[in-house]
This record gives C-alpha cells, sequence and structure tokens, in this order.
C-alpha cells in the first residue's frame, strides 16, 4: 500500500487521499450498522463512489429501522444481517453500470473487506485492486475470491470490525 513517508505537515499519499474521501462519503450511509462508503479510481481519477442505503425510492433504516435477517453458516454459527440495504461497494458498482462507466483496471477504495457478493462484482467487473481500511470479520471468503482471481488487496490496519448482532 501506498503511504507517505514524509513527516508533520505532509500530503498524504493517493491511498490515503482516496481513503479519506471513502470515509467521507460514508457519512451519507442510511444504515447505522454499515456506515461505509466506497470509492472507485483509475489513474488517480474518481469513476465513482457509493455508500450504505437502501435502493433508491424505497425507506432508510434511519428512517424505518433496520430490516434483520439471520444467517445459519455451515459451521453452525449464526450471524444477522440487515438487508434493508445495498452495500457501498454495490452501489458504486451501479452507479459506474447506470452511467456507462467501466471499472476494468481500477482500484476499489472501502471501510472493511467486501462481503463475498460485493467481492463476485468486484472481480466480474474487471477492478483490479481492493484497498480496505480495516479487516471485515467474515472476510475469509472474500480474500480467497481475490486471491484465487488475481485481485491485490490491501489493508491499512489487521484490526477486525465485528457487527453487533442485534
Amino acid at each position: 500500500m501506498e503511504l507517505s513517508k514524509e513527516k508533520g505537515n505532509r500530503k498524504p499519499s493517493w491511498d490515503e487521499y482516496f481513503m479519506e474521501i471513502a470515509n467521507t462519503v460514508s457519512k451519507r450511509a442510511t444504515c447505522d450498522r454499515g456506515k461505509s462508503g466506497c470509492v472507485i479510481v483509475r489513474d488517480k481519477q474518481i469513476l465513482v463512489t457509493g455508500y450504505v442505503g437502501a435502493p433508491r425510492g424505497l425507506p432508510h433504516c434511519d428512517d424505518v429501522g433496520h430490516q434483520l435477517q439471520k444467517l445459519v453458516h455451515e459451521d453452525g454459527s449464526v450471524t444477522t444481517h440487515c438487508v434493508r440495504t445495498v452495500h457501498a461497494e454495490q452501489n458504486a458498482i451501479c452507479q459506474a453500470a447506470k452511467l456507462g462507466i467501466s471499472l476494468n483496471h481500477s482500484t476499489l477504495y472501502c471501510r472493511m473487506t467486501p462481503c463475498r457478493v460485493c467481492a463476485m462484482m468486484i472481480i466480474n467487473c474487471g477492478i483490479e485492486r481492493v484497498v480496505c481500511e480495516k479487516k471485515y470479520h467474515a472476510a475469509q471468503e472474500s480474500e480467497q475470491m481475490f486471491q484465487e482471481a488475481g485481485i491485490q488487496l490491501e489493508y491499512f490496519s489487521e484490526e477486525i470490525v465485528q457487527y453487533s448482532q442485534q
């Protein structure tokens, strides 16, 4: 990952710059369980952004509450997910499709490791590099898919984000 080496009043590296923008985008998120934002960039130019929120025209968690579903995993563990919202990565990819913007050979910046579905979308649209602020607690499958697909995955921190199960 590209981190600036200068001290003091330094200019951020490109990775730091785009991650700061992703964090700013996340302030628009409308589900307090996943305040996440995403920026997709090619050649140091922002192509699209996305944040966690309900599909266009549908009610947001912030307005009507969460739509929680429990998921039982193969190992017997149970996790709870809000299914009212579209993930930041999905919203950014949809925005690119709507505007006719190719994401081939681009870099995606996001708060945490993309989920399995987002990882599959990232692979299929030609994104070559994913930079995450932190790790998602259920990231192993996404990390494996990225490795198999040749997607470069980098983290600012090894800290793991864990959602509450309520």
